[in-house]
């Protein structure tokens, strides 16, 4: 079925690091929202290393805000038979320079799955930008547990 992105990004003015995820899961898009499915760690793992509860859109979007993290995702549209970074095809790629231009704080990108990662490498290799990678927070990567996905993301997001 083919999917276009359904989400602006979320920047700040002041948003030092951009959080880039492939594409929204169906359950995300059914709930409004990024990493929404209610078993993606993502938000749980902003919890755990911020220590703010996190408990509705407006506590997500204010955390955002809080710790200078911007959210989007690599593609703007694809066609796709499930959730699954796998299923995604014919991707068409979100304008990644242009909001760097638009958003000059922004220092650094992390990626919430290899996906993201080598879409990003592929299409923009070129942006001198420094990049690094955070366990994907999705449940079916569970090679290993919430808690070591918070240490990385706390290690590496510098918070």
């Amino acid at each position: 079925m083919s999917a276009l992105h359904p989400f602006k990004p979320i920047v700040f003015q002041d948003t030092k690091i951009l959080i880039l995820g492939s594409f929204p899961s169906i359950k995300s898009i059914e709930n409004g929202f990024y990493y929404a499915h209610p078993q993606n760690q993502f938000w749980k793992i902003l919890s755990q290393i911020s220590g703010y509860p996190i408990n509705n859109r407006d506590q997500k979007i204010w955390l955002l805000k809080e710790l200078k993290i911007g959210l989007w995702d690599m593609i703007e549209s694809c066609q796709r038979e499930n959730s699954l970074d796998s299923s995604l095809e014919d991707e068409k790629i979100n304008d990644i320079p242009t909001i760097l231009e638009r958003y000059p704080s922004i220092e650094k990108i992390a990626f919430t799955g290899r996906k993201s990662q080598a879409l990003f490498e592929t299409h923009f290799s070129h942006i001198d930008i420094k990049t690094i990678y955070l366990p994907s927070p999705s449940p079916a990567y569970a090679k290993i547990s919430i808690d070591q996905k918070a240490s990385v993301y706390k290690k590496e997001l510098e918070l």
